[in-house]
């Protein structure tokens, strides 16, 4: 069983242990995607200290093929980014531009 020491805010002498307590799990960009067949490309800044990020989200790749589709959009853009939980993201706001790459593959794509 796992177990976490937890400190109380109101005494600092106060400590306890929180047997079989798992650790909280952020949300981060992991989200329910729709199965509808649609790629949608959307900006987040949320989290980010005001930095824009543009998300791909619903591509019907996964493992390796995704990398290299992420690879080869950030070099169509110029930039850097990383996948992340299968969600694809491009540093800086490319809305337009990965639309019409996205496109241009074959893949319904949706700004949104």
């Amino acid at each position: 069983m796992e177990s976490r020491l937890v400190y109380s805010s109101g005494d600092p002498k106060v400590a306890r242990e929180v047997r079989g307590a798992k650790p909280k799990q952020t949300s981060g960009s992991k989200a329910k995607v729709p199965a509808d067949g649609k790629v949608r490309v959307r900006l987040e800044t949320k989290g980010r200290k005001g930095k824009g990020v543009t998300l791909i989200t619903g591509l019907p790749l996964e493992g390796e093929a995704l990398a290299t589709l992420a690879r080869e959009l950030k070099v169509s853009c110029g930039c850097g980014g990383t996948v992340k939980d299968g969600v694809v993201e491009i540093q800086g706001d490319h809305r337009e531009a990965l639309v019409k790459e996205l496109q241009r593959r074959g893949h319904k794509a949706v700004k949104v």
